[in-house]
């Protein structure tokens, strides 16, 4: 451990929280954050997150024991809070005695956290301003991870950098923030870290991992593409509120702003209502991620990533691109120190 001494002294409270090596999380990225790179992250000394998404409690029943016989270090479930089965899902990591839940996709819903924390779990919420991650740690989170626009699949309106000066000075002191968003080197790791990060999340640059069952021509698509290629979708009608989604741009980016043309009209004749109309939206992502991810479908699918796609070269074990990270990191700080 002599190579990564100050990486993992600025690491440790994550270390600690998260009970893993390295206080480096997986994003839950549908389809990809499964039984096989979860882990595999895991085992390596990360800290791997099944993506719940759209599964049903009995999928996700299924899904973390497959994973709890790959592995007997400590990993995470992510829930969507607008699932409509959620305290069940809750239920189900409850039984399992999963060790960490990360609440995405909103303000958890009344009595989700309490729920959570009775079978002895740590939540983990997204904060994507500083007064909703100060009500979110005061309503019992017990770390946050603040994700900027970089990111892939669903993302905000600001920038990791801008969250991160806005958030870590008023909250890393006494609280646990894990960064998000854009992060594809160690050098950014190193600085967030610096600033008071207890850790890092990253989805993009383990998508591609060796361990991942990602379709191989989705992998290649990451590897042909630069930062510029993962944009963001548009919002065809403001009545209609779609949390934006980076990915690569295809002919299923064009489909998705036919499909909000499509469901804004059914949301005006009445036959659907707002909880209905973004729920179909969801069904949308999912069905379009899985084309691209599961069956290679990379034209038509989506192929959600963030903008550090563009550092992706090549399919790797996940223990090198820990590895890297770490000594990327590493160098960085001492260079800094040296100075």
């Amino acid at each position: 451990m002599a190579a990564t001494n100050k990486t993992s002294a600025l690491m440790a409270r994550g270390c600690e929280f998260l009970g893993s090596e390295y206080a480096i999380l997986c994003g839950a990225m549908s389809w990809v954050s499964e039984r096989n790179l979860v882990s595999a992250i895991s085992n390596a000394g990360g800290f791997g997150v099944i993506a719940c998404g759209a599964m049903n409690p009995d999928l996700l029943d299924k899904e973390i024991a497959a994973t709890r016989a790959l592995t007997d270090k400590p990993f995470g479930v992510n829930l969507i809070t607008m699932h409509p089965q959620l305290f069940d899902l809750i239920e189900v990591c409850a039984a399992h005695k999963v060790s960490h839940v990360v609440l995405a996709g909103g303000i958890p819903p009344k009595g989700s956290v309490e729920a959570i924390k009775a079978s002895g779990a740590k939540v983990i919420c997204f904060a994507p301003t500083l007064a909703l991650g100060k009500k979110l740690l005061r309503s019992g989170a017990d770390a946050l991870v603040i994700e900027g626009m970089e990111a892939g699949g669903h993302i905000g309106p600001v920038s990791t950098s801008v969250l991160a000066q806005e958030i870590l000075p008023a909250l890393a002191g006494d609280h646990l923030v894990f960064v998000a968003g854009g992060i594809g080197r160690g050098e950014a790791m190193a600085g967030y870290l610096e600033m008071g990060a207890a850790g890092v999340q990253l989805g993009t640059r383990f998508a591609c991992a060796t361990e991942s069952i990602a379709h191989p021509d989705f992998k290649k698509a990451f590897f042909r593409a630069s930062a510029r290629d993962a944009v963001a979708s548009v919002q065809v009608d403001p009545r209609l509120p779609v949390i934006p989604v980076r990915a690569l741009k295809n002919k299923g980016t064009e489909e998705f702003t036919a499909k909000q043309i499509e469901v804004a009209r059914l949301l005006d004749a009445g036959e659907v209502d707002m909880g209905e109309a973004q729920l179909k939206i969801e069904h949308f992502w999912a069905g379009a991620l899985r084309r691209a991810v599961i069956d290679g479908d990379v034209e038509n699918g989506s192929i959600m990533a963030g903008q550090s796609v563009g550092m992706v070269s090549k399919e790797e074990p996940v223990t090198d691109i820990i590895a890297a990270l770490m000594a990327e990191s590493e160098t960085a700080l001492s260079n800094r120190a040296a100075a």
